[in-house]
């Protein structure tokens, strides 16, 4: 594991203390969550009750800062696989107990508009379909990183090395499921800000440097153009779109021979607390070998192609996501700030060979009251051609300052 980011935190953390401006903020966030997952082929269904908290201390003098935090994930439950603990008879809730250092940074934010971070780090690019914290799951997904933004004017620019990536496994993480995966990650973004909408290229180098992990087969070069943006088109509406193309091939010391594209467009209308989405996601596939179609092992995966997670790994032929929301925000509730329902319905089918795989289904109802969050969700696949029916039901509890 390369743990040369944490040197310049754990330095300033030592010595911020003598700085005469310095304010240092404490800050905690803990999440109490339970997860119920029926499979069908499975002997017996997850009961996953997990509690998670960071504690952290962030310290700010002028330009600089640092942060450190710790996450503890506790299992207050047994009856699941947790990817580690080898109850397959169960299904999976990647979800382990675990105790380490979350994230350990030290920042320099310029008024002329760079901003410099190195440590371990959260580390969202865009959308998060390439690379983003996996912040759905308890043990994050953290980098250990040297990372530079830049923004003049309508121009951005964001280039980030990464040297490991510590892993949603936690601590205890090992084989195919380890802690950390080392490598010469490259993330590199350039945008022009319009007046219809951002335009970003950008450049994804993802090395995954552990044959463990599915000997180096995810290692992935991906090199693609991004808009994104709104406009007004009446009173209280605002249409956003989202249109996205790359090409992805094997890279650094990946053994496949491949190329596939990437495809996405999405259009969302939001109206007086209503709002709906309709999107179309191509992860295309190559000759059909597993692993050469498009790949995206440092996504936040939660985010895309369903919550009940059967596409975590992009099948061999590829994956074609159609997928329309309709949701909901009632503000101000009695006591509550928010409520939110939303309801989201996928069709899947491959990029090759013209095969149906399935359909979901996710419902979410959620609420909010000052520093304490809730949530109720449910995710429903119904298999034809690929994987089984699974249905999954998770009650969330959260608290924040």
């Amino acid at each position: 594991m390369k743990l040369w980011p944490l040197v310049p935190a754990v330095a300033l953390c030592a010595t911020a203390v003598q700085a005469e401006d310095l304010q240092l903020t404490p800050s905690v966030d803990a999440r109490l969550r339970y997860e119920n997952v029926e499979q069908d082929g499975l002997p017996g269904d997850a009961d996953a009750l997990t509690l998670r908290a960071r504690p952290g201390l962030t310290a700010k003098s002028g330009e600089w800062s640092a942060l450190v935090e710790a996450e503890a994930t506790v299992a207050l439950s047994t009856g699941y696989n947790d990817g580690l603990n080898g109850k397959t008879q169960f299904p999976l809730v990647a979800d382990p107990s675990n105790l380490e250092i979350n994230r350990a940074q030290i920042r320099y934010s310029s008024l002329s508009g760079m901003t410099a971070t190195a440590g371990r780090q959260r580390i969202e690019l865009a959308d998060q379909r390439f690379v983003g914290p996996a912040a759905f799951r308890q043990n994050e997904q953290t980098f250990d990183a040297l990372r530079v933004q830049w923004t003049r004017g309508r121009l951005s620019a964001d280039l980030t090395y990464a040297g490991s990536v510590r892993t949603v496994n936690g601590s205890r993480g090992a084989g195919a499921r380890p802690s950390a995966i080392d490598g010469d990650n490259i993330f590199a973004l350039l945008g022009y800000r319009s007046d219809i909408g951002t335009l970003a290229g950008f450049a994804y180098l993802v090395d995954q440097d552990d044959v463990a992990v599915q000997g180096f087969r995810l290692s992935s070069q991906t090199y693609g153009v991004r808009l994104n943006g709104s406009l007004d088109i009446a009173a209280g509406a605002k249409l956003g779109y989202t249109a996205s193309w790359a090409r992805q091939s094997d890279y650094h010391r990946n053994p496949n021979d491949y190329s596939a594209e990437y495809w996405l467009g999405e259009a969302t209308l939001n109206y007086s607390g209503f709002n709906a989405s309709l999107g179309y996601e191509v992860l295309g596939a190559d000759d059909g070998t597993p692993l050469t179609s498009v790949q995206t092992p440092l996504a936040s995966f939660f985010r895309w192609n369903g919550w009940a997670g059967k596409f975590s790994t992009i099948p061999p032929d590829g994956l074609h996501d159609l997928y329309a929301t309709v949701g909901h925000t009632l503000k101000k509730v009695g006591p509550l700030q928010a409520i939110n329902l939303a309801a989201t319905w996928h069709r899947f089918d491959s990029d090759r060979l013209d095969r149906r795989y399935g359909h979901e289904l996710d419902l979410v109802l959620s609420a909010r009251h000052g520093p304490f969050g809730a949530s109720l969700r449910y995710a429903g696949y119904r298999a034809d051609t690929l994987a089984t029916d699974t249905d999954k039901l998770w009650l969330t509890l959260e608290w924040a300052v």
